[in-house]
């Protein structure tokens, strides 16, 4: 058994983080956090990069603190939303699009009309409708009507897009509102800028609007440690322990996702997926077991291993228009991982 898993320490920052000031007594080796942070510097173009481990950071490179894009990474945050109101029946995720009154550019087919809102969140609507605004992998996706929903497997921005726009539809409530409410403001983000939140598309495309957000680094690890944490943060309950379940609960095999998307390909890393969450599956790495990831484009991560209670969070930012490769946005992962050697 790891060390971390037997000693799940309840700490939380407040208005500011701790540091763990002997990290290798805590079972960080410090030789290897070194090397890792010769490879940040030489082999990506990470911008800002924490680990926490028991709440505490045991690692930090770059600006932390920068507000920035986190492309996909907002998918999840949006999972994270929707517990609230599933749980209090105004979200049916037996819904669907033809019962929500859903149409876009040029229609959606009957066939799609079927798919459900639990369909939407967890990529398997089977609606290959165009993306107004991109970032899926819709290269991939079978020709348009051809498979029935919920029976395939494939990340396309239309079913997230439109997951947002389900999710104001049926409670009322502003998606940027409701990460202040629900995430900002009771885990005291300190870089939490609500005027940088804007929704972006192109409608002539499909009118439903993706939800950008911005968050900095250090922000981006509180919601992976609220996540470590089963919802809870010191104490209080924000996100139920059954939602979060939920949420990482496997929707999609690493098997059928590598045969539809064979984007991981030689990375010696294998994905599920849940609810709009990256579940690492298929290793033998016991410090990787359970763990799950928000991913975003060009380098953005929140990870959380919960078999050595730590989470990983990383930014690239957009402005520089530099992309880190698939393979560089895993390694990071891998290697973080590896620095830590307790037994």
């Amino acid at each position: 058994m790891l060390a971390g898993v037997s000693s799940l320490a309840q700490t939380f920052p407040g208005e500011d983080w701790n540091y763990t000031e002997i990290p290798q007594a805590q079972g960080w080796d410090a030789e290897k956090s070194e090397a890792f942070r010769r490879y940040i510097i030489d082999s990506s173009y990470v911008t800002g990069l924490l680990i926490v481990h028991d709440g505490n950071i045991v690692f930090e490179y770059g600006d932390v603190e920068e507000n920035s894009y986190i492309a996909s990474c907002r998918k999840s945050v949006l999972a994270m939303l929707y517990g609230e109101y599933v749980e209090n029946g105004q979200i049916d995720l037996d819904k669907t699009i033809e019962e929500l009154r859903l149409d876009d550019v040029e229609g959606i087919l009957p066939i799609e009309k079927q798919a459900t809102i639990q369909d939407l969140i967890s990529a398997r609507s089977g609606v290959y409708h165009p993306e107004g605004y991109p970032g899926g992998m819709q290269q991939y996706a079978p020709a348009r009507g051809s498979v029935e929903p919920g029976s395939y497997w494939l990340y396309s921005n239309w079913d997230f897009n439109v997951a947002g726009y389900v999710f104001e539809q049926e409670t009322g409530k502003n998606i940027y509102d409701e990460v202040e409410r629900k995430l900002a403001q009771p885990l005291n983000m300190q870089d939490w800028d609500r005027s940088l939140q804007q929704k972006q598309g192109d409608t002539t495309i499909s009118k439903y609007l993706a939800y950008p957000m911005w968050f900095s680094t250090r922000d981006m690890a509180r919601i992976g440690l609220l996540m470590l944490h089963h919802g809870n943060w010191n104490g209080k309950q924000l996100i139920s322990e059954a939602w979060v379940d939920e949420m990482l609960k496997q929707r999609t095999s690493y098997e059928e996702l590598n045969s539809n998307v064979p984007v991981f390909e030689g990375t010696g890393v294998d994905f599920g997926y849940g609810y709009m969450w990256w579940l690492w599956e298929n290793t033998s790495d016991e410090r990787l077991k359970g763990a799950y990831s928000a991913q975003g484009a060009m380098g953005q991560s929140i990870t959380v291993y919960p078999a050595i209670n730590t989470v990983v969070a990383y930014k690239t930012k957009a402005a520089y228009r530099r992309r880190n490769s698939r393979e560089v946005r895993l390694d990071l992962l891998k290697k973080a991982a590896e620095l830590y050697t307790a037994r």
